[in-house]
């Protein structure tokens, strides 16, 4: 059986554990990265079914990745959480800044998490995005 493939880009070692161990426990076959620029590569090669990314990250950080996937038409497609200690709102803030000097504007993500998350909850969305059967 093939497993749903699931990238998780976060710097945080102990979260990029967490994710990772309760995806796979619940079927999915993770495969994680610490930073955007490595992220971007990651999903150019392996082709996920599912992106778990966090904002804040040293050097090309969530919101440059992100954007770096929406424009790319191999990778736009793929549906994206976003997981962060920046409130949603915030976010949603810099997003409409961003969009405004865009000439075609960068999607939302599929879903924005603030952390710390839910292990049920994320588990829900991720079952709502990529179901595994």
């Amino acid at each position: 059986m093939n497993k749903k493939k699931v990238l998780i880009v976060d710097d945080e070692l102990d979260m990029r554990i967490f994710l990772s161990t309760l995806l796979e426990t619940n079927g999915y076959q993770p495969v994680t990265t610490r930073d955007g620029c490595d992220g971007v590569a990651k999903a150019q090669q392996g082709m996920p079914d599912l992106i778990l990314m966090d904002v804040m990250m040293p050097g090309e950080g969530g919101v440059q990745m992100y954007r770096r996937l929406k424009t790319n038409p191999e990778l736009a497609s793929i549906p994206v959480i976003m997981l962060s200690a920046v409130a949603g709102d915030c976010f949603s803030h810099y997003l409409n800044m961003l969009n405004a000097s865009l000439p075609i504007p960068i999607p939302r993500p599929s879903a924005y998490l603030e952390k710390p998350v839910d292990p049920d909850r994320l588990l829900s969305v991720v079952k709502s995005l990529v179901p595994l059967v």
